[in-house]
């Protein structure tokens, strides 16, 4: 069984998180999510979550995959840590995927990660400021890039969260399947 590290920052998008997690296990994706500094991480619209562990106990060997919500000011937190940018990079060198929604895509930036017309993410002047080089996003719900995914934000989430499966080589027709069990288009 393939598995994702999903991370959640202080004032992450609930739906973005929660919203993933739940389709990427009803796929057969095991998903563990780390609290970047505590295990009771609340989210942009003041919901507790319980992480599965912290950051500071995860092996990033252990996993296929690494994604991102968004959320502010919980993308901020993960943009300012450089434990997550050294783990992206790790990721990427070890050809694993990285994945970002919403504001979260600026992290991967910051990683080195995102190429210039090869990604998606909110649209909002204040998060460009983070990215290098005046690179601008795509208005795609959700791009892949070679293993690098990005989603727009949390209209995105099922699409999102689909692409993750079927790039850690889940079996369309079960990711078809749970998406269209869901009644998502």
């Amino acid at each position: 069984m393939k598995k994702v590290l999903l991370l959640l920052a202080e004032g992450f998008e609930e739906i973005e998180a929660l919203g993933t997690v739940d389709v990427l296990r009803r796929m057969n994706v095991q998903v563990i999510t780390a609290g970047l500094t505590a295990r009771q991480v609340i989210g942009s619209h003041q919901i507790t979550v319980t992480a599965d562990t912290v950051l500071a106990e995860v092996d990033g060997d252990q996993f296929d995959a690494v994604v991102l919500p968004g959320g502010l000011p919980g993308a901020s937190y993960l943009y300012d840590d450089e434990r997550v940018i050294a783990l992206l990079k790790k990721f990427a060198a070890d050809g694993k995927i990285t994945a970002a929604i919403c504001a979260a895509p600026m992290v991967l930036d910051k990683a080195g990660l995102l190429k210039e017309g090869c990604f998606t993410m909110y649209p909002a002047q204040d998060l460009y400021k983070h990215l290098s080089n005046g690179k601008r996003p795509r208005p795609e719900s959700v791009i892949t890039h070679g293993t690098v995914i990005t989603g727009k934000g949390p209209g995105a989430t099922f699409e999102f969260a689909g692409a993750v499966a079927l790039a850690l080589k889940t079996p369309p027709e079960l990711v078809s399947g749970v998406l269209s069990g869901m009644f998502v288009k």
